[in-house]
């Protein structure tokens, strides 16, 4: 999937065009929570076509002191991780010596660039932004961010540099499985452990792993993609540029995958930040294996393990269907158990349920416990079905759909649950009118 990147100095209106480019007129997946602004990264639809649009507004740590090296340093990055780059200026402070610094750098790269005239939403301010001609950049637009003027056009322009076919080079018969967690726990060390050579370099540096690294595992039968990711520390941990790139590789890397392996450290146990990991992955319906490495070193009693696996369940809470595997990486204890279990969770992620034996179990479920009365009305359902997706998704059709309490559609995703050993898999589940 391409990527776009908007840049730009402060202030000139790039969070602005970010929001109209990817929220105008289409459904748009759940923003996810950035470093610097709590929307930094969405994925787009225009003209049936996807691409990943990134919002580098934010980036200088103070933006009463405007540095050009910092400038400099994020646009770089940004020409780096990009496909295509829109350079936003505005016309209502004509060209500064911050769009020329940034407008070079940008000569020199290879990357499509496209030039964003912003606050153009009137007559002499159209005349006004003709000056942005002298930079140079012959796909030049004339726009109005706050209003959606010219970015429809934009649009346009960008998707009609994304192939109709344009597919990941991967292999997307093959199971998927990205290694997710906070730094230093021991990602990397796994997969060179299951690949059996130094695949990703190892140090005791928490952050060494800076992209995400693709490796194709074809062993013993077993054919899967695993996906090296950046560890995923917390937003107040993350003060450098080079660290919110690795972030937001991380959070790609749970979206392209089928399943995540979230690793945890069994010294310091299941934090907050790994169940902010874990909840973007319930959130993305991405199966789910929790790993518990560094087992090696703990003390261990008869039902140590026990308990560590009731204490992670409690903390859960919200879903506590998840297979939990003690491992040492370094030892190589219970490292093919815990893929093993990742594509046993990917298969049963993909299942296709029949209709007639969904509704005998399902009908009969709900007649032992029918739903409570809504304003002294019996709630009926009278039907259920499987709907089309990559993950397990069900519609129930009733006659108040809007009525039906959470705590009874907990019930109804246990029992499905129970039936269809939906173990590490996040499901959903819809009321309709029938």
């Amino acid at each position: 999937m391409k990527t776009v990147a908007i840049v730009g100095r402060p202030n000139v209106g790039k969070s602005t065009l970010f929001n109209r480019l990817s929220g105008e007129r289409h459904a748009i997946t759940d923003n996810i929570s950035g470093v610097t602004r709590d929307r930094i990264y969405n994925k787009c639809e225009w003209n049936g076509k996807e691409f990943s649009i990134i919002d580098t507004g934010g980036f200088v740590k103070d933006s009463k002191d405007v540095f050009e090296a910092a400038i400099r340093t994020q646009v770089q990055i940004a020409i780096e991780e990009a496909d295509i780059i829109v350079f936003v200026v505005d016309t209502t402070t004509g060209i500064t010596d911050l769009d020329d610094a940034i407008a070079n750098i940008l000569r020199k790269s290879k990357k499509t660039i496209f030039l964003a005239v912003n606050k153009v939403d009137n007559h002499t301010r159209m005349l006004e932004a003709n000056e942005f001609w002298s930079l140079g950049f012959e796909n030049t637009f004339f726009i109005s961010a706050i209003n959606g003027s010219g970015s429809g056009e934009l649009l346009d322009a960008i998707t009609e540099l994304i192939d109709d076919d344009e597919s990941t080079e991967m292999d997307e018969n093959f199971p998927k499985i990205c290694v997710v967690g906070q730094p230093n726990v021991g990602k990397s060390s796994f997969i060179n452990a299951l690949m059996g050579d130094e695949r990703n370099i190892v140090t005791d540096i928490a952050g060494t792993t800076r992209d995400s690294i693709h490796t194709l595992y074809n062993k013993f039968d077993k054919k899967f993609y695993l996906v090296d990711t950046a560890g995923i520390r917390k937003k107040s941990k993350v003060h450098e540029d080079l660290e919110f790139y690795s972030v937001l590789r991380a959070i790609r890397a749970i979206e392209d995958s089928d399943i995540a392996i979230i690793m945890i450290d069994a010294k310091n146990g299941l934090e907050s930040q790994d169940l902010s990991i874990l909840d973007l992955a319930i959130k993305r319906k991405k199966g789910i294996v929790i790993l518990v490495n560094k087992w090696d070193l703990i003390e261990k009693e008869t039902n140590t393990a026990k308990e560590f696996t009731e204490k992670i369940r409690k903390k859960i809470g919200f879903f506590d269907d998840v297979d939990i595997i003690f491992t040492s990486v370094l030892e190589k204890q219970r490292i093919f158990k815990a893929i093993e279990a990742a594509l046993d969770v990917y298969q049963r992620r993909s299942q296709k349920f029949k209709t007639s034996d969904l509704n005998e179990f399902m009908l009969e479920t709900i007649q032992r416990v029918p739903p409570p009365t809504y304003r002294g009305n019996y709630v009926q359902i009278k039907y259920v079905s499987q709907i089309p997706k990559y993950y397990p998704a069900f519609a129930f059709f009733c006659n108040y759909p809007d009525q039906i309490k959470a705590s009874y559609k907990n019930y109804l995703e246990n029992q499905l649950r129970k039936r269809y050993n939906l173990t590490g898999i996040p499901i959903s589940i819809y009321f309709r009118k029938k």
